[in-house]
C-alpha cells in the first residue's frame, strides 16, 4: 500500500492517459521495453490506430504488482 501512496505521488504530474515517451520517463526504461511490455499486455493499454492510449493508474498498477 505505501508502495502505491508513493508510486501515485511520483506520477501526478502526468495525465490519466499517458504517451510512450510519458511511460518511458515514468519507468526509466527505453523505448524497446516499452513498447515490449506494451504489446505483451504487461501494462494494460489500448490503441487507436498505431496511437498507443495508456491510462496512468495502469501503470501504476504494474508498478505496484511488479515491485519486491
Amino acid at each position: 500500500m505505501i508502495i502505491t501512496q508513493r508510486t501515485t505521488i511520483h506520477f501526478e504530474k502526468y495525465p490519466d492517459i499517458v504517451t510512450v515517451r510519458d511511460l518511458m520517463s515514468m519507468l526509466n526504461i527505453c523505448k524497446s521495453t516499452a513498447y515490449s511490455l506494451l504489446k505483451d499486455q504487461q501494462i494494460k493499454n489500448g490503441r487507436i490506430g498505431r496511437k498507443y492510449i495508456i491510462p496512468k493508474q495502469s501503470v501504476i498498477d504494474f508498478v505496484s504488482e511488479n515491485v519486491r
